[in-house]
């Protein structure tokens, strides 16, 4: 975990905006403005899943690198806020997370969550929207938002089986191809809709992708698997041709309305 008096909510990985794709990490790190201290946690929950997902500012740096696209990556802990949660989602403060009482997260004023969602929430998605809106700008059509997580292989004394999951609502057009492309690997257990489930109401890929009418996925990997540098540079190199010939399918950059199974959208 790093503490800074100077925090910046978010951090801009640099691309070419024209090719029409953004990738997105709302788990990538587990920092802390210097103000909240640790939440009144000790240094090993930083190390958990609990705080951010494990390996995946390296998976999209180095992805975004192979592709030549841009990436906007959150740059505060899970356990402050969470980015990828509506804002009346009860879940975007925890209290309580995987066994973990979170003692800086209870109780908390109204103010005090309004202070986070004006300090670090809202500026993510600032930049998310705005990165958006000019990866459209400049190739001239809808862009393709690839966002990158991972997931504990053990969660509440279950262990996943996948490697690797797919998360989506209705809008197939990235999801199916991307499962497909995963499966040819046979050494690979893929996920559809697992370890969770894509249909989730305000989160990042409704807010961004889902209302707009944008191509759209959400991966989940194994944090075991990219937990070093060596197993998250591996998993780059095998997502950028499947992204690339994703990105080439003649309706990816199209906008389509499919709405959600969450309801109206």
């Amino acid at each position: 975990m790093t503490r800074s008096t100077v925090f910046t909510p978010f951090d801009i990985v640099e691309g070419d905006r024209k090719k029409g794709v953004v990738l997105l990490a709302d788990h990538a790190r587990r920092d802390l403005p210097e103000e909240y201290g640790s939440l009144g946690l000790p240094a090993s929950e930083f190390e958990r899943h609990i705080a951010y997902d494990i390996g995946v500012e390296t998976v999209t740096r180095e992805l975004a690198a192979l592709l030549g696209v841009p990436a906007v990556l959150a740059g505060f802990s899970r356990l402050l806020i969470d980015p990828n949660r509506g804002e009346d989602d009860p879940t975007m403060i925890r209290q309580l997370y995987d066994g973990t009482v979170v003692p800086g997260n209870y109780p908390i004023a109204r103010e005090e969550r309004e202070r986070r969602l004006d300090r670090f929430y809202r500026p993510y998605h600032d930049a998310v929207g705005a990165m958006v809106a000019s990866v459209a700008h400049a190739s001239g059509q809808a862009p393709f938002i690839f966002s990158v997580h991972s997931f504990t292989p053990v969660m509440q004394g279950f262990v996943r089986p996948w490697h690797v999951g797919v998360l989506w609502d209705r809008d197939d057009r990235v999801a199916r191809p991307l499962i497909d492309m995963l499966a040819q690997d046979q050494s690979l257990v893929v996920g559809d809709n697992e370890p969770y489930d894509g249909a989730l109401r305000g989160d990042t890929m409704f807010r961004h992708a889902i209302v707009n009418g944008y191509a759209h996925a959400l991966i989940e990997i194994r944090q075991d698997l990219i937990a070093d540098r060596a197993g998250a540079l591996a998993w780059a190199e095998r997502l950028a041709p499947i992204v690339d010939a994703i990105d080439r399918r003649a309706d990816i950059h199209q906008v389509k309305m499919f709405g959600s199974r969450t309801g109206p959208v």
